[in-house]
């Protein structure tokens, strides 16, 4: 049974309309030959550019397979949506619908090391004061980011990847899956006790019910607006970066020019003397 809805998966896959974009790769335009100074700035933009785009490319390919399964579940009773549910659509859909998270919070520490990196050339008396990579959040993006003109625009369309109206209609997924117990996907209930506690009186209460699964069709519906958050935060990520490389580009060739001109004064210096003929 499993190789059959295997089949029918992949021919929904071929049928259903793809409806997403590719983020690119190697899109860069430092200038190819540079000082030490730089070598942290050219090093991390290769690495962030490639992992940002691996990481949305693979939001969208999960939520086009997520629609074909979407069409397959259509026709399957509850038996059946269980069997698929185990095992294809739970572990892709839990690793899609975190993914808006995991997004944001790579922009948001790509952003900030490539802000700070460039402030070289916009702060006097730049100092390498960034905090530690396990405490970089958007604070320290916008401190990083205040000298950019791009980084307000990049930082407004960053905020609506895994906004709060995502967060409420996946019944926070994200949060419950990692913390406590979060919403199935297709069939099942969780959370069917919910300990309350009043603000004000501090009498504790108890709610019965449940929290129903997240159907195919919200999960796709959901993931397909957030790629296309992803894509145009993706897009004023590339206009920062642009915004880095002009200021970047004349501060090179300024440390260049120096640095020649101090090997040919040293080579000057270096050079021996011609003895004058008797």
């Amino acid at each position: 049974m499993t190789v059959y809805r295997y089949r029918q998966y992949r021919a929904a896959l071929k049928a259903v309309a793809f409806t997403g974009r590719y983020m690119p790769y190697e899109w860069g335009n430092l200038p190819q030959r540079l000082p030490f100074t730089w070598a942290a700035y050219a090093e991390m933009f290769q690495e962030f550019s490639s992992e940002l785009a691996n990481v949305v490319n693979d939001l969208t390919r999960y939520t086009h397979q997520l629609k074909a399964w979407r069409d397959v579940v259509d026709s399957l009773d509850d038996d059946g949506k269980i069997d698929v549910a185990v095992d294809f659509i739970e572990p892709l859909g839990t690793l899609a619908l975190n993914l808006p998270y995991v997004i944001r919070s790579r922009f948001i520490f790509a952003a900030t090391h490539l802000c700070h990196q460039a402030g070289r050339t916009k702060v006097k008396g730049w100092k390498d004061d960034l905090p530690l990579d396990d405490e970089i959040y958007f604070q320290q993006a916008d401190k990083a980011g205040k000298s950019w003109k791009q980084y307000g625009k990049f930082k407004l369309r960053l905020e609506r990847v895994g906004n709060k109206t995502y967060q409420a209609r996946t019944h926070d997924f994200r949060n419950r899956y990692n913390h406590r117990f979060s919403p199935r996907i297709v069939i099942g209930q969780t959370g069917l006790v919910t300990r309350r506690v009043n603000p004000t009186s501090k009498a504790v209460s108890y709610g019965f019910g449940g929290i129903g699964p997240l159907t195919l069709p919200l999960v796709v519906e959901l993931l397909e607006q957030q790629c296309k958050y992803c894509y145009a935060a993706f897009e004023a990520f590339q206009k920062l970066v642009q915004e880095h490389e002009a200021a970047i580009t004349p501060a090179v060739a300024a440390e260049l020019s120096a640095m020649d001109s101090a090997i040919k004064e040293r080579q000057k210096l270096n050079k021996p003397q011609e003895s004058g003929s008797n």
